[in-house]
């Protein structure tokens, strides 16, 4: 854990509320399209030549988290976008239904950037994401709502083991910012002034497969005006 406080890069809690969710229109395994959301972004396999409709894997949330953090992407090689909240599965069997939902994949709250090799420990050791949790509460004044980490969000509002707690992490009684803590500046202003004029012109613009129900729906859960 202390190696993960000393290198986690975490969102300022004043950019989580300018712009809590940056991508509404995407999450984990819904489809890609191009040509304005006119036309589906196919994938051919090269071995096998079938060809399927292209789907998000990481990747909005990962630019999401980018963004937030006021860089570009080729300063962040080596380093990756990790989901606090989601389904804990250490075996990649279950379906994450948290991150399949578009209030939370792109939320800068549910995401911290680790170095790659450290992302390994969040994913198999819930001991780790519930700390990345604990923290993230306290830090952003969220835990995730989803029905399906109801009993994990309770474990998080009565958490009491802070012996592995990171010190520079903020507690109830400690309203601290962790260390890598990137702060709110013009550069991430600028990029989330864009998200949201991108946001309001595809809500207009956009082909027949952009999903304005389910983005007004994402923008009316977080209170975001457009």
């Amino acid at each position: 854990m202390q190696l993960i406080e000393r290198t986690a890069r975490w969102v300022d809690p004043k950019t989580f509320q300018y712009l809590p969710v940056w991508y509404p229109e995407h999450a984990r395994r819904s489809l890609f399209y191009k040509a304005n959301w006119s036309e589906p972004q196919m994938n051919t396999n090269r071995q096998t030549r079938v060809t399927v409709h292209k789907s998000e894997g990481n990747v909005h949330a990962n630019k999401a988290l980018t963004l937030a953090l006021g860089l570009r992407s080729d300063e962040r090689p080596n380093w990756s976008c990790c989901h606090i909240w989601g389904v804990d599965d250490a075996f990649f069997q279950m379906s994450n239904a948290v991150v399949q939902d578009r209030r939370f994949f792109s939320c800068v709250a549910n995401m911290v950037l680790l170095p790659t090799p450290l992302k390994a420990f969040t994913d198999v050791m819930s001991e780790v994401k519930m700390l990345l949790r604990v923290c993230a509460r306290h830090l952003y004044g969220w835990s995730c709502d989803h029905a399906e980490v109801a009993a994990l969000a309770a474990k998080v509002e009565g958490w009491s083991e802070w012996d592995a707690y990171p010190e520079s992490w903020p507690r109830p009684d400690r309203p601290t910012i962790p260390l890598g803590t990137a702060s709110f500046s013009p550069r991430i202003k600028i990029a989330a002034d864009g998200r949201l004029a991108r946001i309001h012109h595809d809500l207009v613009n956009a082909g027949p497969h952009y999903p304005r129900d389910e983005v007004r729906e994402v923008l009316a859960y977080w209170k975001v005006a457009i």
